[in-house]
């Protein structure tokens, strides 16, 4: 029976979320399965990869296939190398102490590299935002640079309409006194 190491996708629409299981090559995809090996989660930066390294090792020994995408992901966590210092103590070629050392440096310096991405990830994600907040300040002193003047045009053209109307008052008030003087001469001749 020909075992390979595959995904099982789970999880909903827009959001995949996988086991990494060993299923005998003519199950369904989401079907049976002989072993769940860990779970592979692509929604999280970085990644988030939950996987039983000794179980998937002697999956390979027993001569499972991985997947392309299933080979990354144990790569990416170091079973393709356990699998690798596996062959070489079988061959003889150095004890089990030491393909165990070779194993946990490797696993030391690769947890390294991940911690250095994860903070430089939250780095870039607070100077993001810290620009963000910057030129959303800048947008809103441009909007109240903007503001200012229209008040000061509102102002003007308030004083503008208040002088015409006091004007037009002073006008007025003039006109009808003019007017009555007139009025008064013709009685003056009629008398």
């Amino acid at each position: 029976m020909p075992v390979k190491i595959r995904l099982q996708r789970h999880g909903k629409k827009g959001k995949p979320f996988y086991w990494v299981v060993a299923a005998d090559v003519r199950a369904k995809r989401d079907g049976k399965y002989l072993e769940k090996l860990g779970t592979y989660n692509p929604n999280t930066n970085p990644a988030t990869i939950n996987l039983d390294i000794d179980g998937s090792v002697k999956w390979l020994q027993n001569g499972a296939q991985p997947t392309d995408t299933v080979r990354a992901i144990l790569s990416y966590k170091g079973v393709m190398m356990k699998h690798h210092l596996m062959v070489g103590v079988r061959k003889g070629a150095m004890t089990e102490e030491q393909a165990e050392e070779k194993f946990k440096a490797w696993l030391e310096e690769k947890e390294q590299k991940i911690q250095a991405k994860k903070e430089g990830l939250t780095k870039a994600e607070a100077e993001a935002r810290a620009k963000a907040l910057e030129a959303e300040k800048e947008a809103n002193a441009k909007r109240a640079a903007a503001a200012l003047p229209e008040e000061e045009v509102t102002e003007e053209a308030a004083e503008e309409t208040a002088e015409a109307a006091t004007e037009e008052a002073t006008a007025e008030a003039e006109a009808p006194a003019e007017e009555a003087p007139a009025e008064e001469e013709p009685s003056k001749k009629e008398e």
